[in-house]
């Protein structure tokens, strides 16, 4: 692990903790931009995963903030979500600790392009479900009715690899929503955001429990996840998607070609 970074360095990892927390909000997929943008700067994958995590969690809080006016009248559902979200963060991240580094680091490039195509593949499985989930539709959505048993249970399954790596989450968590009737995007993109809260949070505990979290990048990236997390936030229901997935798209496979190939 990089034991220090100079001020350039860490004016980097700023900028790449407002990008990602920012595109959390918008598309999904910001570890795509902190894990690689901390592999760049020395740090060590296992190290870099908790470090990603633990630094992109205060910019998932100013996201639901931002998100707030979607959540209303969601509360129950969102309730019965957090409780197999928690729970398999726990279990993830515990499953990280017990990782070897030397492992953690062969497998993390399956991980990467893993994420990278699920994030790809979101828009084509929501027009396979035929729910109409990516539009702007305000039609009324099923948070009346509770989250059944089956969907809880996939949900601690999203769970459990979101506590132990994170990124792509989004996608599993939005293909459910979707498959189950939800049609706002702005809806089903705030309950991913609470999901996602609510598994890394889980992870963050037990992250910041070890000794794997790196805390001067983390407390630095931070501070640009809280404004990233907020901006994104807003902006994501005023501008188009299209070219931030593109990019967030790009950056993943450039990044898990280059893990496969680095010394």
């Amino acid at each position: 692990m990089t034991e220090s970074l100079d001020a350039t360095r860490y004016v980097l990892i700023l900028l790449a903790a407002f990008a990602g927390s920012a595109v959390n909000s918008i598309a999904g997929g910001g570890t795509l931009l902190t894990f690689p943008a901390l592999l760049a700067l020395g740090v060590r994958p296992i190290v870099a995963n908790a470090t990603s995590a633990v630094a992109l969690w205060p910019g998932q809080l100013a996201s639901i903030w931002g998100y707030r006016g979607e959540l209303s009248g969601a509360r129950e559902w969102a309730k019965r979500w957090a409780i197999p979200s928690v729970l398999g963060g726990f279990i993830g991240a515990a499953l990280l600790l017990v990782t070897p580094p030397d492992r953690f680091e062969v497998i993390v490039p399956w991980l990467v392009l893993g994420a990278t195509l699920l994030f790809v593949a979101q828009k084509p499985v929501m027009r396979m479900l035929g729910r109409g989930g990516i539009s702007d539709d305000a039609t009324p959505d099923p948070t009346a009715r509770r989250a059944p048993i089956g969907v809880l249970t996939y949900q601690l399954g999203v769970a459990i690899y979101g506590g132990y790596f994170g990124a792509g989450i989004g996608i599993l968590m939005l293909a459910v929503l979707g498959y189950l009737g939800f049609r706002n995007i702005h809806r089903m993109n705030g309950l991913k955001n609470w999901g996602g809260l609510c598994i890394n949070a889980a992870a963050v505990i037990t992250f910041a429990l070890s000794s794997l979290v790196h805390w001067p990048v983390a407390l630095t990236m931070a501070l640009g996840s809280i404004a990233g997390g907020y901006a994104g936030s807003r902006a994501a229901q005023r501008v188009p998607q299209q070219y931030v997935r593109q990019a967030i798209a790009l950056i993943g496979f450039a990044s898990g070609i280059w893990l496969f190939f680095r010394d």
